[in-house]
């Protein structure tokens, strides 16, 4: 019975990293036959300062939009865990950008972003003068500076958290009911409840959602970036490791380089798994004290 799961884990997980690991140390083009480069992929990446701005910009990303992410998920589902009016109607409105194919999300997105007719700027202007905001400032330029344009990525991942809503809309519903009669009984205040009943018991599920929402980072990025900004406003604001992989390999048809930027992804992620493990068994201990 596990046969299915294994064939699809050796043949789209397993072999496709052994060839990657193999393609990082050979310069291909994808015309003539691979030639052995040795580690000379892996020096070019210390001082490619394109990758370094990938790379930054990816880190920069993770670690602000999956905190927004999962603390907006975890937000709804504490409001709307309990069955009350209008619950319903929220939970899907919390679901509906990811039933949206991620290009037409982008390409919304693309609409809603610009400076001059989107309706967020439009919006931001009600109550300005002369093209201005109520504050006297001029609305964020999306798709032309650098900060906003970060911002408008990040502003578009934060909508994407319809799994994470529903996993932790399900621990929230699965938590024992007599818990929380016991802090009845004892007059607890909603943040007491909140911090010392509600979070711990939904630590696991937390900490497992963190890790797989910095996994996700790494690529999410792609399509906003590709779609939305092409990987600017100039030089890189927006290129991220996933958009540089991508242009690097079929653009410049440099694969093995490709290759080698990608087992930094990799080992991104393992890093990333290795510690958020690590806080959660900290975080155990120190809740069983």
């Amino acid at each position: 019975m596990l046969a299915p799961y294994l064939v699809g884990l050796v043949g789209l997980v397993l072999f496709p990293a052994a060839v990657t690991l193999a393609l990082a140390f050979t310069e291909y083009d994808l015309v003539n036959p691979p030639s052995w480069a040795g580690l000379a992929n892996v020096s070019e990446l210390v001082t490619d300062p394109v990758f370094r701005v990938a790379l930054t910009n990816s880190l920069v990303f993770a670690l602000v939009a999956v905190p927004l992410r999962v603390l907006l998920a975890l937000g709804l589902a504490l409001l709307l865990h309990r069955r009350s009016f209008g619950s319903r109607p929220a939970r899907v409105a919390a679901l509906l950008p990811t039933a949206v194919p991620e290009i037409a999300y982008g390409l919304l997105w693309l609409w809603l972003f610009n400076p001059l007719y989107g309706p967020i700027n439009q919006l931001l202007r009600v109550g300005g003068e002369n093209g201005l905001t109520v504050l006297g400032r001029t609305p964020p330029q999306w798709l032309t500076d650098p900060t906003d344009a970060r911002a408008a990525i990040i502003l578009m991942s934060v909508f994407t958290m319809a799994e994470t809503f529903v996993v932790l809309l399900a621990a929230r519903r699965a938590l024992p009911a007599d818990v929380y009669e016991v802090a009845a009984l004892e007059d607890a205040t909603g943040w007491d409840v909140f911090r010392r009943v509600t979070l711990p018991l939904m630590a696991p599920v937390l900490a497992l959602l963190v890790v797989r929402d910095l996994i996700a980072s790494l690529h999410f990025s792609f399509v906003p970036a590709f779609v939305v900004t092409d990987g600017g406003p100039p030089p890189y604001a927006t290129t991220y490791l996933s958009l540089f992989i991508y242009r690097t390999g079929f653009e410049y048809l440099r694969y093995g380089y490709a290759a080698a930027a990608t087992l930094v992804m990799m080992l991104l992620t393992v890093v990333a798994v290795v510690v958020q493990w690590r806080l959660f068994r900290r975080y155990r201990a120190f809740y069983r004290l």
